[in-house]
């Protein structure tokens, strides 16, 4: 396992991290054994949220770290409605006190590694999310603070925040990125090398798809994102089964599966510190580390870029976010919506 520090002023951490959204999908009892696997393998980055399960994944987090806490860069996020209650949501100070007691009780520790905004808050002046962030720091139950899906306008607000303000800038962003998830690419990525700012890439296997499940005439696995009718994964996705097909040429070619091939992309680029896996079973935790070693050759990172064009987005919603520029109330004059 290589190891590397999440930006300049981030902790150090392995390159692959857990992710862990689907965590309880076998079961807690394979979640507990998943996670010390992990640790066994030497996976000291482990994130997750308050909102996944409603706080549950956080609880059941908790206890499989029981004895081994201070062996990982355990990393959460809030900001997401908690069960859907938008009044429980959001970058305020107010929300973030409560939040942050919140999650280090059910995660049964007394210190959060990395605590990120889950998404932008419009409804939330930069400066105050910023601020409060730095109090939770100086308290002791924070040590770094970190965005994630944050346009490259948003990081660099937030880092000129914390400079007007007297505050600690936030050391991480967290950004979806795969072959099929490029957009990071146009600006993200170099603004935040720019401002020294360490990038963790989720969901580098698109959902999926670049594990080679979803296939031209095979059947939908049972178990898939796309057969539990999940609207981001569509099986059905014309354009994404010709890709998966060019693509699993070039892994051939290069003596790689196409998971391999995913997840050696998201490292080779120079902006990405970390990319999390999201195994639901131990047996997929072991298929996944089969890449931990893969480094892709010049030629190969030609060959999907002639495939999948740098800074592209095949499937615009697998984004993460809309564009602040695209909302309603950016776009239009707040007195004459309606009128």
């Amino acid at each position: 396992m290589d190891y590397t520090t999440l930006g300049a002023r981030g902790p150090r951490v392995s390159r692959f991290g857990l992710g862990t959204m689907t965590i309880l999908g076998a079961g807690e009892a394979e979640a507990h054994t998943l996670v010390r696997h992990a640790i066994d393998e030497g996976l000291t980055l482990i994130d997750t949220a308050d909102v996944y399960g409603d706080g549950r994944v956080e609880e059941v987090l908790g206890a499989a770290l029981k004895g081994r806490r201070d062996t990982v860069v355990l990393a959460t996020k809030f900001g997401l409605p908690m069960q859907g209650d938008t009044t429980r949501a959001g970058g305020s100070r107010g929300w973030m006190i409560r939040a942050v007691d919140d999650s280090l009780r059910r995660l049964r520790t007394d210190y959060i590694d990395l605590y990120q905004l889950h998404r932008p808050d419009p409804a939330t002046p930069i400066d105050e999310t910023v601020a409060a962030f730095d109090e939770l720091i100086t308290a002791g139950k924070v040590r770094f603070a970190g965005s994630s899906v944050f346009s490259a306008e948003q990081i660099v607000e937030s880092q000129w925040a914390a400079e007007r303000i007297g505050a600690r800038p936030f050391a991480t962003e967290q950004s979806p990125y795969s072959i099929f998830v490029r957009g990071g690419e146009r600006a993200t990525f170099s603004t935040c090398r720019a401002h020294r700012v360490g990038v963790i890439a989720w969901s580098p296997l698109n959902g999926g798809w670049l594990t080679g499940k979803y296939r031209v005439g095979q059947e939908v696995p049972a178990d898939s994102r796309a057969a539990s009718g999940n609207p981001f994964v569509r099986a059905d996705d014309e354009t994404k089964l010709a890709l998966v097909d060019r693509l699993s040429a070039v892994a051939a070619d290069a003596g790689l599966t196409l998971t391999q091939l995913g997840l050696a992309f998201t490292l080779a680029h120079p902006a990405i510190s970390a990319t999390l896996v999201g195994p639901r079973t131990d047996a997929q935790l072991t298929e996944l580390l089969a890449a931990v070693d893969v480094q892709l050759s010049t030629a190969t990172l030609d060959q999907v870029d002639a495939i999948v064009a740098p800074g592209v987005d095949v499937d615009p919603r697998n984004a993460g976010t809309t564009p602040r520029g695209l909302l309603v109330g950016e776009r239009r004059r707040p007195e004459l919506i309606g009128g």
